[in-house]
Formats: structure tokens, sequence, C-alpha cells
């Protein structure tokens, strides 16, 4: 009976944190290509900060806290599962995602972010590539299931 909740939990987060993930690199494009306006430049990192803070890293915590939960009911066998170790693959490359938005974002407030618009706006796929790896291996586990 707590299966279906911890699922339900888990994803909610995951929809959560995506959302986050999806929008902080479009934020940094209008923020790159924004520099010389200080207003536009001052609302963008309000928004910024928000969305990291407030989405972005709760949800993280929540997905990996009900994730986590899941994992406990059954760590030996889910590590036994081909497709679990390539979600957890994709996984990782989402933390390191959501770092680097950090990183980037403290750059941007710094004055020393390098990153071009054109630059954030192809690290802005990023996860959606780890969106379809994810969730291909958890809803149709390829190497069984």
């Amino acid at each position: 009976m707590i299966v279906p909740w911890l699922k339900a939990l888990h994803v909610i987060g995951v929809v959560a944190w995506f959302a986050g993930l999806f929008y902080i690199f479009r934020l940094y494009v209008y923020h790159l290509e924004n520099r010389g306006e200080p207003k536009v430049v001052a609302v963008l990192e309000v928004m910024e900060r928000r969305l990291y803070r407030m989405i972005c890293l709760p949800a993280m915590v929540w997905t990996t806290a009900f994730g986590v939960a899941l994992w406990s009911l059954d760590p030996l066998g889910y590590l036994a599962a081909p497709w679990f170790r390539v979600k957890l693959l994709g996984l990782l490359g989402l933390f390191a995602y959501h770092g680097y938005a950090g990183v980037v974002r403290r750059r941007l407030l710094a004055g020393t972010c390098t990153l071009t618009s054109r630059g954030a706006r192809f690290v802005n796929e990023v996860p959606t590539v780890l969106l379809v790896l994810i969730v291909i291996m958890v809803v149709v586990k390829p190497w069984g299931g």
C-alpha cells in the first residue's frame, strides 16, 4: 500500500524538479542577451534565485528522498537490474546539471560568466536528453525488469 504513495510523491518531485531545470538555462539565455540592461538583469537575477532556491533545490531534495525510500525497499534487487544502473547514471548527470546551473548563476552574479547565450541554449537541452533516458529506463526497462 505504501509503494504507490512513494511512487506518486517521487514523480511529483521529478515533475517539479524538471520544470525548474528546463527553465533555469532559458533565464540564463535572457540574462546573457541583456547584460547591458541593468533593470532587466536585476529582474532576471531575482527570477533565477527564486527558481533555483525555491523550486529546483527543494524539488531535488524531495525527489531524492522519495527515490531513496523506494530504493530502500529492495536495494540489492534494484542494483542488480541493468536498467536501474543506467537510470542512476542519468541521475548523476542530472545532479551534475543541477550543480552546474548553480555555478553559472553565481558566475552571472559575479560578472565572471564566460558562457554565451548560444552555449546556454545548448546546455538547456541536457535535461531533455536525461529525461528521455531516465523515463525509458524506468518504464520500458530495456534490459529486464
